[in-house]
């Protein structure tokens, strides 16, 4: 995770905004609440990682950055998930930004999969997405603006195997996506989705990039280096500022042109 350097853009918009993130604590997430805490952004992140997550606020605050609001939350839980961002409007009195960042790539088989299995992946990839929403949405009407980002990813278009169950949710986020944001366009509310290729965090590092995996994917890119979880925290950044105020129901694509 590289500090924000003046290199890139500073978006004024976003100094204050109250900001939630979910699956805040590592990865892709991680790099979104730094990025929001260094625009002077009021940032509450969802995890159930407590150890990197307290280290995240640590680091950030040490930087001089408002401290975030780190909430423990299993998203699978519904009514946990309600009552954490009903903690989230509380101490920053709204939500101005949605980010559903929280997923898990489990790799399974068709053969494997149970109900079960279905459901709980579910349970963390597609529905968190829309209970999100609906438990910002009083907040964002109330204010009559807000932005919402959902994390998609290209394994659906690709197509990717190896895990079918998380590409159908990942391709419904989209769905879910265009149809929100006609749906809350009238009340100022901008939905958007990111759909992430390959992205080198820690964890993707350490299960699958091996070798073959990582000659793989620069085979497909047309640019030939890895991409960074700084590099998606960029396009959302830009997603939730003023400055993208007129785009709502787009799919951005970040994956160094695979797809």
């Amino acid at each position: 995770m590289q500090p924000t350097g003046s290199a890139y853009a500073r978006y004024p918009s976003l100094e204050g905004r109250a900001v939630l993130i979910t699956g805040g604590a590592t990865g892709i997430g991680e790099s979104l609440v730094a990025h929001f805490a260094r625009q002077g952004a009021r940032v509450a992140f969802l995890d159930v990682q407590d150890e990197p997550a307290n280290v995240l606020k640590r680091n950030l605050a040490a930087e001089g950055c408002p401290a975030p609001l780190y909430f423990h939350c299993d998203l699978t839980h519904l009514s946990v998930l309600k009552f954490a961002i009903e903690q989230v409007v509380s101490s920053l009195g709204t939500i101005d930004v949605l980010v559903n960042n929280a997923a898990n790539d489990l790799r399974h088989a068709t053969e494997e999969v149970t109900p079960e299995m279905w459901e709980n992946l579910m349970a963390i990839n597609l529905r968190p997405q829309f209970f999100a929403i609906q438990a910002v949405l009083p907040v964002m009407k109330a204010a009559g603006r807000g932005s919402i980002i959902n994390m998609s990813s290209i394994s659906w278009v690709i197509p990717t195997t190896g895990l079918p169950v998380y590409i159908a949710a990942k391709a419904a986020v989209v769905g879910l996506t265009r149809t929100l944001a006609h749906e809350l366009g009238p009340a100022g509310i901008r939905v958007n989705a990111v759909l992430p290729g390959a992205i080198a965090t820690e964890k993707q590092k350490r299960l699958w990039y091996t070798p073959e995996g990582v000659e793989n994917i620069l085979r497909n890119q047309a640019l030939k280096r890895q991409i960074e979880p700084d590099e998606v925290a960029r396009l959302v950044l830009f997603l939730a500022a003023d400055d993208s105020s007129a785009i709502t129901n787009q799919s951005y694509v970040v994956d160094a042109g695979w797809v």
